[in-house]
C-alpha cells in the first residue's frame, strides 16, 4: 500500500449491524418506557382525573365573558315596585331615561318590552315575563306567592332551569333571565369595559374622543374652577371603578422595587466579586467564605426573603426591595466573579506597565473587559425582577402585585383583573425593549436595530 493510499475499514458482519440496531432500538424504548411511567405516576400522584373532573367549564366561561363584557341589569321589583335598569346592577349606574333598547311601559311605568338582540326579547307584565327565542318560541314565566310557574312551548332546552323557586335561562352568554318570587331580572352584555374613561355620572361620558380633544383645548370651561384640561385629567384618574391613579401609582413602586433591587445587589456584587475571583483574592480561607456566602444568598428563594422582610420591616415596597437585592447579589455576584476569572491578564499588564496604580488597573484593565458581562447581566436582572417584583408585591410588598391580588379576591370584576394583568404585561415589554436598547448602546456604543 502506497503512502497516499487510504485504508480501507474492514466489512461489518450482519450480525454486528443487526446487534446495533438491536441495541438502540432497547435504548428508545426504554426512554419511552420511562417517560411513560412517569407520565402515569403524575396522573395519579397529582389525581388529574379528579381535577378534571371537578372542573366548571360553564364558570370558567362566565368569568372570560365578564373579563371582557359588561352587562346592564333590567330589573323589576315584585314586593315594592319600580323597575330600575343599571349597569352591572349599581346604584351609581343606574339610568335615570331608559337606553333605546328597553321601551318602559304601562300606567305606572313599571312594565317594560326588553330588546336582547338578534330576536331575543323579553316582554314583563305585572309579575309575567314573555321570553321570546328565535327558533323555540315564547317561554311564559308568571311569579306569584304560591311560586314560580313556567310554560315551555315545547321540551325544556338545556340552558333553561326551571323550579318552584326560580326560573333562569340563559340561551346564549350574552343574554340571561331570572325570575323569582321576589323579582324579575334581565341581563344583557355587551362588550368592552364599562365607565373606564370616566364615571357613569360624568357629563364628559357624553362627549367623544375627538370631542374631547377639542374641549380640553376649548376656553369656554365646564368647571369654572378649573380649566377643562384639568377636568378631564382628574376625572379620569380619580374613576372610582377603575382607580387609574392607584393603578399608576401601583406600577411605579413596582419599577422603582425592581430598580432598587437590582442596583443594590449590582452595587454589593461586584466589590465581593473581587474578593471570591481566583485571580484577585489570594486567600482561599476569603473566597471560600464569600464564595458560600453568594450560595447562601441565592439558595433561598426571593419569596422566602420577602416573607422574612415582611415580618421583620411590615409591608411596603422597601421589603421588595431588599428581598431582590438579597437573592441577586448572590446571583450577579457569582457571575460577576467568575467574569472576572476569565479576563485577558496581558490588558491589566499593559495598563500596569504605564505605571498605573492599583485602583487605576482595576479601573482601565479590569472594568473595560467585563463591562459587557457587568451591564447585560444587570439588565437582564432588572427586566426580570420587574415580574418578580409582581409576585412579591402579592405577599404584601405592594405594587401591582398586591392590587392584583386584591381584585382577584372580590370575584366580581374580572375586567379590572385583566386591566391590571394587561398593564403588567405591556410594563414588561417596556422594560424589555428598554433594556435591550440600552445594553446595546452602553456595550456596543450605538444604537442597532433589533434583530
Amino acid at each position: 500500500m502506497t503512502a497516499g493510499a487510504a485504508a480501507i475499514a474492514p466489512p461489518v458482519s450482519l450480525a454486528a449491524a443487526t446487534a446495533h440496531v438491536r441495541q438502540k432500538t432497547y435504548i428508545a424504548a426504554g426512554v419511552f418506557g420511562l417517560i411513560f411511567a412517569y407520565l402515569l405516576y403524575s396522573w395519579f400522584a397529582f389525581d388529574v382525573g379528579r381535577v378534571i373532573e371537578r372542573a366548571q367549564p360553564d364558570r370558567a366561561a362566565l368569568l372570560a365573558t365578564d373579563a371582557i363584557a359588561h352587562k346592564v341589569h333590567v330589573v323589576k321589583d315584585l314586593r315594592r315596585g319600580g323597575l330600575e335598569i343599571a349597569i352591572e346592577g349599581e346604584r351609581t349606574a343606574t339610568y335615570d331615561a331608559p337606553p333605546d333598547w328597553v321601551r318602559v311601559e304601562g300606567a305606572e311605568r313599571e312594565d317594560a318590552v326588553v330588546d336582547l338582540g338578534d330576536g331575543y326579547a323579553v316582554e314583563v307584565i305585572g309579575a309575567t315575563a314573555r321570553f321570546t327565542i328565535p327558533d323555540y318560541g315564547v317561554i311564559e314565566v308568571v311569579s306569584s306567592r304560591s311560586g314560580v310557574e313556567t310554560k315551555f312551548p315545547g321540551p325544556a332546552p338545556e340552558w333553561a332551569k326551571a323550579s318552584n323557586v326560580k326560573f333562569d335561562a340563559r340561551p346564549t352568554l350574552m343574554r340571561r333571565v331570572q325570575v323569582t318570587r321576589s323579582k324579575i331580572e334581565i341581563h344583557r352584555y355587551f362588550y368592552g369595559w364599562e365607565n373606564f374613561f370616566f364615571p357613569f355620572a360624568s357629563p364628559l361620558n357624553a362627549y367623544s374622543a375627538g370631542e374631547l380633544l377639542d374641549l380640553a383645548w376649548s376656553g369656554e370651561r365646564l368647571d369654572p374652577e378649573r380649566s377643562n384640561a384639568n377636568l378631564i385629567a382628574t376625572t379620569f384618574l380619580g374613576n372610582p371603578d377603575w382607580q387609574h391613579r392607584e393603578v399608576f401609582i401601583a406600577l411605579f413602586e413596582t419599577v422603582m422595587m425592581a430598580l432598587l433591587g437590582t442596583v443594590t445587589a449590582a452595587f454589593f456584587g461586584l466589590p465581593l466579586a473581587f474578593l471570591a475571583a481566583r485571580n484577585f483574592s489570594p486567600s482561599g480561607w476569603l473566597r471560600f467564605g464569600i464564595r458560600r456566602l453568594f450560595d447562601f444568598l441565592r439558595g433561598i428563594d426571593m419569596l422566602i426573603w420577602s416573607l422574612i422582610f415582611i415580618r421583620a420591616f411590615g409591608l411596603g415596597p422597601l421589603t421588595g426591595a431588599l428581598a431582590i437585592a438579597f437573592t441577586d447579589t448572590g446571583t450577579l455576584g457569582k457571575l460577576f466573579s467568575e467574569a472576572l476569572e476569565n479576563i485577558d491578564d496581558k490588558q491589566v499588564e499593559g495598563v500596569k506597565s504605564t505605571g498605573a496604580s492599583q485602583l487605576q488597573r482595576y479601573r482601565f484593565g479590569v472594568i473595560p473587559q467585563i463591562l459587557p458581562v457587568l451591564v447585560s447581566q444587570s439588565l437582564y436582572y432588572l427586566e426580570s425582577n420587574t415580574r418578580s417584583a409582581t409576585v412579591i408585591g402579592a405577599l404584601g410588598a405592594g405594587g401591582i402585585g398586591l392590587l392584583l391580588v386584591e381584585t382577584m379576591r372580590t370575584a366580581r370584576d374580572w375586567e379590572n383583573v385583566v386591566y391590571l394583568i394587561s398593564l403588567t404585561i405591556a410594563l414588561v415589554m417596556v422594560m424589555d425593549w428598554a433594556s435591550t436598547k440600552l445594553r446595546r448602546r452602553l456595550i456596543e456604543g450605538r444604537t442597532q436595530r433589533a434583530s
